[in-house]
């Protein structure tokens, strides 16, 4: 028994030396150390020797199965760190070569103009206040001098939800809303950003979902001459210090006097061209005195606060600004129109 447990040894040691990958070697493991493995064949078969013999013969074995065992683990590590340093040289990563740049984001033309005028407005004492999407009709217009069946209604066709619950088809709730909170007390300083609906026919100059930024101030002793100075600021800030406005005459029922306002061209610089149809002047927003009816609904005493309100659409602004010829290009997720933009 001695003489075969050392054959067995010298034979197991021989084919761990010569195993080339760790499937080989682990079979070697079981077909020596395993429970049908020789070794074992062994030891079940003590229990015809004599009481002298088996004590060692089981030490033998226990030896010839440790030195496999040794013999096998440490040919593991050997191949395993073989095999490492193999895939870690098939995968050499060269650190001479250039990285690869990683592409940034785009400002959307929208959200620049947008994030502009706030800061702008800001800078002017401002705050931005925000208001709901799904607005009452009490807050789109009773609220601003648009009574039920008032004709101004159908200057903005409406998508209604319930009678009295609609998408608002303006910022300006968010206008009477902020009154309401300040509950009669002025100054009111603000700006109202955000999306607005309305039933339209989508084309190049139109939408059904569009973006709007109306301002409102009211405090004692406001006056038109305030409301041109702070447009004429916007107006030089956006398109240019050569840039004018001019006024015209307007009706908005929340407004009193109310005024169209337009900034002089950009591209024949008032001498007329196709751009502003030989006028010289190209319209951007609408404006005018806050309504003395609107100023009383929100709790404020008329013969006391006077204020002016102005809205714009950043759609307008940001085809003036940039060139821009169809409003339908801010809202395709075209990726070559937003790349135009990059970040600076």
């Amino acid at each position: 028994m001695l003489e075969r447990l050392q054959e067995l040894r010298e034979e197991a040691l021989q084919k761990v030396e010569e195993a080339v990958d760790l499937k080989s070697l682990q079979d070697i493991r079981v077909s020596y150390l395993g429970k049908k493995g020789p070794i074992t064949e062994v030891l079940r078969g003590m229990g015809k020797m004599s009481a002298e013999e088996r004590p060692k013969i089981g030490q033998a074995a226990n030896d010839v199965r440790e030195a496999i065992a040794t013999a096998v683990d440490t040919k593991q590590a050997q191949l395993e760190k073989a095999a490492v340093e193999a895939k870690l040289a098939q995968e050499t990563i060269d650190v001479t070569l250039p990285g690869r740049p990683v592409e940034q984001g785009n400002h959307h033309p929208l959200t620049s103009v947008v994030e502009e005028i706030e800061d702008l407005f800001l800078r002017m004492g401002y705050t931005v206040a925000e208001g709901p999407e799904v607005e009452q009709d009490y807050y789109n217009f009773e609220a601003l001098n648009l009574p039920k069946g008032h004709p101004a209604r159908d200057m903005q066709d409406s998508f209604y939800i319930t009678e009295e619950l609609l998408m608002r088809t303006h910022t300006s709730p968010v206008q009477a809303r902020t009154m309401e909170k300040y509950k009669g007390k002025g100054p009111v300083k603000i700006i109202c950003p955000g999306k607005v609906y309305r039933r339209d026919t989508d084309d190049a100059t139109h939408s059904h979902q569009f973006t709007q930024i109306e301002g409102l101030v009211v405090d004692e002793n406001i006056r038109m001459s305030d409301l041109k100075g702070t447009l004429d600021a916007f107006a030089k800030h956006m398109f240019g210090d050569e840039r004018e406005i001019r006024l015209r005459p307007s009706f908005f029922p929340f407004t009193e006097p109310s005024v169209e306002v337009d900034v002089s061209c950009g591209i024949c610089h008032g001498e007329g061209c196709s751009v502003c149809k030989k006028t010289g002047w190209i319209e951007i927003l609408g404006a005018g005195m806050v309504h003395p009816n609107v100023l009383e609904m929100a709790g404020f005493d008329s013969k006391k606060y006077t204020g002016f309100a102005f809205g714009m659409g950043p759609e307008r602004i940001a085809m003036l600004k940039y060139g821009i010829d169809d409003i339908r290009h801010f809202y395709t997720n075209d990726k070559r129109f937003l790349q135009q933009f990059k970040r600076v």
